[in-house]
């Protein structure tokens, strides 16, 4: 992808504590596109540190996040962009003027599933979602191609 930082799509992943699944939408997305894509997550009430699972999970298909912090909502940022994803139920919220699509993710403790295992069906949901993202971004002009669960 050998987009111009002027002309490159800038995408906003928020979700509450942006300690988790923001955080893993906004890796999965710079691990496949480089720097193609803007890409910034936030949380509308910051945790103080990265989900040790969420990175867990991450780390088995190559993707670091241990040195995230958590971080709030630019208001300045949030009306820059030209997309903000919500990720789950509670961090949605609406702003004039800002295209917002929320992704109501899988959540897998809702049947009992926990732990690693849980995150890692909520990383592969993401994933897939970053995926069908990319294509209405940027077409197929990805730096490393389809993300596959490993």
């Amino acid at each position: 992808m050998n987009a111009s930082p002027a002309n490159r799509p800038s995408v906003l992943f928020i979700c509450v504590k942006n300690a988790g699944k923001s955080q893993m939408a906004a890796a999965i997305l710079t691990q496949i596109v480089g720097d193609g894509v803007e890409v910034h997550s936030a949380g509308t009430r910051p945790g103080t540190a990265i989900n040790a699972l969420s990175a867990e999970s991450l780390r088995e298909i190559g993707v670091d996040i241990s040195a995230k912090v958590p971080t709030a909502i630019d208001t300045a940022l949030l009306h820059r962009v030209d997309l903000v994803v919500t990720l789950g139920r509670e961090a949605f919220f609406d702003s004039p003027g800002v295209r917002i699509v929320n992704w109501d993710t899988d959540e897998p403790s809702e049947r009992g599933v926990d732990g690693i295992e849980r995150m890692r069906l909520v990383r592969d949901d993401i994933a897939a979602r970053v995926q069908r993202l990319i294509t209405e971004l940027v077409g197929d002009q990805s730096r490393s191609g389809t993300y596959r669960v490993t």
